[in-house]
């Protein structure tokens, strides 16, 4: 081949690989999930403090409903004061 037809060849991939990827990205910004939805806690449900944090009781003493989920991903529960984050939790099985 000659290098005038490498060159023209090589523009084209390069073409079709940067409108693909621009196509690509361009849907994704579309689907958007809600931000409730991606939420790690919802109000009501239940969370079992670790072991760790609260070393002798049994894991239904450890249990509290949330009250309220709050702009930093804190929460505030039922019978415990103050905010707490999710790594002081056990994970949900």
């Amino acid at each position: 081949m000659k290098k005038e037809t490498k060159r023209l060849l090589g523009s084209l991939a390069l073409t079709a690989g940067t409108v693909g990827t621009f196509l690509l990205l361009g849907k994704r910004k579309g689907q958007k999930r809600s931000p409730i939805a991606n939420r790690w806690a919802r109000p009501g449900m239940s969370v079992t403090f670790r072991a760790e944090l609260m070393p002798g009781r049994d894991a239904s003493e450890r249990t509290y409903r949330i009250l309220e989920l709050l702009p930093s991903n804190r929460v505030t529960l039922e019978g415990v004061g103050g905010e707490h984050m999710r790594n002081e939790f056990e994970a949900v099985r």
